[in-house]
């Protein structure tokens, strides 16, 4: 595995059940600003491997990226059963449910 690809699996098994993290937010912390579609790469191709929590990763806007088919709904259940709650409109709060607390 790349660098940047170790630094985004181990971001993404971090994040505690209850909360979120964005596609940029991760690629930004893995060293590369730009990087969320390669976040969203890793997480397509990896997930199952990596047994990586992939439902607690959303879009910059706080929304469920995959649409409204069943993986979206997967994810939309295993956030809500973790405690995160949905705002009218389909959004996350990300003022109270993205995580920050990581160590570089």
């Amino acid at each position: 595995m790349q660098p940047f690809t170790e630094r985004v699996v181990a971001i993404i098994k971090a994040i505690p059940a209850g909360y979120v993290m964005t596609y940029g937010q991760i690629a930004e912390e893995a060293g590369s600003r730009r990087g969320a579609r390669q976040v969203v790469r890793i997480l397509h191709s990896l997930s199952e491997k990596h047994g990586l929590p992939w439902h607690r990763v959303v879009n910059a806007r706080g929304e469920i990226a995959l649409g409204e088919g069943e993986a979206g709904y997967s994810q939309k259940l295993s956030l809500e059963s973790e405690g995160v709650v949905f705002e009218l409109g389909g959004r996350i709060d990300l003022n109270k449910y993205r995580y920050v607390e990581l160590q570089n």
